[in-house]
């Protein structure tokens, strides 16, 4: 049974909000990575969108992710989530299939 937990995660941003959240979030991303469990965690932004940003995490186990998620900085943005947001994220789990490139 495969423990890893993955979640493709879109956040669609309010556009005048859009430049803020790239910010704050640019910051989440090497901190996250280096915390334990992490496998991959990329930020990402639609081309023909640019208030589409697009999380792809992948996390050793569940616990690793409800420690990820339980930091207080990710709960202080969980509360106000929709100052920046034009709709809740839409969350769809995944399967990792291949092994991370990030070994490579």
């Amino acid at each position: 049974m495969n423990e890893r937990q993955g979640f493709i995660l879109h956040a669609k941003t309010r556009p005048e909000k859009a430049a803020e959240f790239e910010a704050l979030f640019r910051a989440y991303v090497e901190p996250s990575r280096a915390e334990p469990g992490c496998i991959e965690y990329h930020m990402l932004r639609d081309q023909q969108d640019p208030t589409l940003f697009i999380f792809y995490e992948i996390w050793a186990s569940q616990a690793h992710l409800d420690e990820h998620s339980a930091l207080p900085h990710m709960k202080a943005f969980f509360a106000r989530r929709m100052d920046y947001l034009e709709r809740d994220f839409d969350i769809r789990a995944i399967d990792m299939l291949s092994e991370s490139s990030a070994s490579r």
